[in-house]
């Protein structure tokens, strides 16, 4: 068996750069996908190949998977992770909230990962080992804080598209998601717009383990996700949040 492969979008900052990095320093090959092209180029080189592309526009994806039926040359991709979205999940009033704004945040993320979900399958059927679609959604598919109307409905379709294309894809593609809650992902961000972390006890109090979560914590998530080692797990919803929505906190 060959260099496995492994696509991901929205690769350019953040939990998608983190991951992006942490499959290259396994040895995998990355294709690398984003519309911040400063931004996958300072990660591009080496073990990760980067194409800038718009996620959420149909003619966009298609043009870009062009450019990966090149560069996989006849073989195949083994996993794939659906991370692009807006990260700011603050949307406004509801009654302020415009359609176009709207269609922003369904885009960016549930309609990204339908679209680019469906370019990647013949190149996902083609695994040897079994391929994997790995999805990101968010606690908030679950819970919600104020004015994260579209976030959140961007973020619950792409829970319920994940059990959706498990039952249909497998056996030969296992799909997951995982669900983050609050990762730090300053560090993370292309140079222009990158800081250090400066938590308070308080943010540290609020997670049961003591932290605030890292960018590596979902890396090794995904990581055990398209491993074999989950061959018998498909169509769930794995919360990595360090407890933080298990703990009932009282108005004080």
């Amino acid at each position: 068996m060959g260099k496995r492969t492994i696509c991901i979008t929205g690769a350019g900052n953040g939990i998608g750069r983190g991951i992006a990095g942490f499959f290259s320093d396994k040895g995998w090959r990355v294709i690398a996908l984003d519309r911040d092209g400063e931004a996958l180029a300072e990660i591009a080189g080496g073990q990760i190949h980067t194409l800038t592309c718009d996620v959420g526009d149909e003619a966009a994806v298609a043009a870009a998977f062009e450019e990966v039926r090149d560069l996989l040359d006849g073989g195949a991709l083994d996993a794939l992770v659906n991370n692009a979205a807006i990260a700011d999940p603050y949307c406004g009033p509801l009654e302020d909230l415009s359609l176009d704004d709207w269609h922003g945040w369904i885009d960016a993320s549930l309609t990204a990962t339908f679209l680019v979900s469906r370019a990647a399958l013949p190149f996902l059927r083609r695994s040897e080992v079994g391929a994997a679609i790995v999805n990101i959604s968010s606690t908030r598919a679950l819970q919600s804080e104020p004015e994260t109307f579209a976030y959140a409905a961007a973020k619950g379709g792409v829970s319920a598209l994940t059990h959706a294309m498990a039952v249909s894809l497998g056996p030969e593609i296992r799909v997951n998601a995982v669900l983050p809650g609050w990762i730090e992902t300053g560090p993370w961000q292309k140079r222009s717009e990158r800081s250090e972390p400066d938590h308070r006890d308080i943010d540290r109090r609020q997670h049961p383990v003591g932290r605030v979560g890292r960018v590596e914590d979902i890396a090794h998530a995904v990581d055990w996700l398209v491993s074999d080692r989950s061959g018998f797990v498909t169509g769930q919803q794995i919360v990595v949040d360090g407890g933080m929505s298990v703990k009932m906190i009282y108005a004080e």
